[in-house]
């Protein structure tokens, strides 16, 4: 067997191996992509609402001016009290550390006044000679106040959280109108009857007030993103203008003191995690 007949019999052997290589393709690795997590955005955020009880208040003095058609005086409410009873808030807030956390609230409460003056002086509608005159009065406000408000909380125990706080702030207070009944009162002289001797109003004044208030309490884990809220709240809102004068213009350009509140109160906070 010459060369060239070896050549060409060696090349048929390999041409089936030829052609398998020329069909061959190496397979593709596709890299298997990542599992996607979800960005915590809600993490740290909370909302809260709550309600409470004034167990005790006060609204310091009440200072007022008289005109008798010739001069004016300044004088003072002999006692004055408030009364007022439910409380309601909510607002938004944000953990920063375990330890400390902050909120804005929106809160408010409604309340009655009543309050009472005396004069040695007589009633102008009923001028007896050597008698007195005093006075009943009554009206009705109500108070929203806008708070930035932070706490501490002192690590949790079995589920329960306590914590201390502080809030600054302003309040809307709103007076409606101050009724006024006067009453002769006897003195060396007898008064003419026992029944009032006049009655008038005075127009309502409102306006902001600088608030600031003291928390303390405990929040309770009913579940991992609802929390029991209770605790004790001090609320101070400065004092301001209370009322206008009457139609008559003898008493008038009244102002309160601070008015100061205790409460207990209980509610929700609702953690987004």
């Amino acid at each position: 067997m010459n060369l060239t007949l070896r050549i060409a019999l060696s090349l048929a052997a390999l041409a089936p191996f030829a052609a398998h290589a020329a069909d061959y393709e190496p397979p593709i690795y596709v890299e298997e992509a990542a599992e996607y997590v979800p960005v915590e955005v809600g993490s740290g955020w909370y909302l809260r609402g709550d309600v409470g009880y004034i167990f005790n208040s006060s609204i310091g003095g009440v200072d007022y001016t008289t005109y008798d058609g010739v001069d004016y005086a300044s004088a003072s409410f002999s006692s004055s009290s408030i009364d007022p009873d439910f409380t309601w808030g909510g607002g938004f807030g944000y953990r920063f550390t375990d330890y400390f956390r902050a909120d804005a609230t929106v809160e408010g409460f409604r309340g009655g006044f009543s309050g009472s003056t005396a004069s040695d002086e007589p009633c102008l509608a009923d001028p007896a000679v050597d008698t007195g005159c005093r006075s009943s009065n009554s009206s009705e406000f109500s108070a929203i106040g806008v708070m930035a408000n932070g706490y501490v909380d002192l690590g949790t125990y079995v589920g329960l959280t306590p914590y201390v706080g502080a809030g600054i702030g302003y309040s809307l207070v709103r007076w409606n109108r101050l009724s006024d009944t006067t009453y002769c009162v006897d003195g060396v002289a007898l008064c003419s009857g026992t029944d009032p001797v006049g009655s008038t109003s005075h127009g309502g004044e409102d306006g902001w007030r600088f608030t600031y208030a003291l928390m303390a309490g405990f929040a309770y884990d009913i579940t991992r993103n609802f929390k029991l809220d209770v605790g004790y709240k001090y609320r101070s809102i400065d004092g301001g203008d209370m009322f206008g004068w009457d139609s008559g213009e003898t008493f008038g350009n009244g102002s309160h003191d601070n008015i100061d509140t205790h409460e207990v109160k209980v509610g929700l906070r609702y953690e987004l995690w």
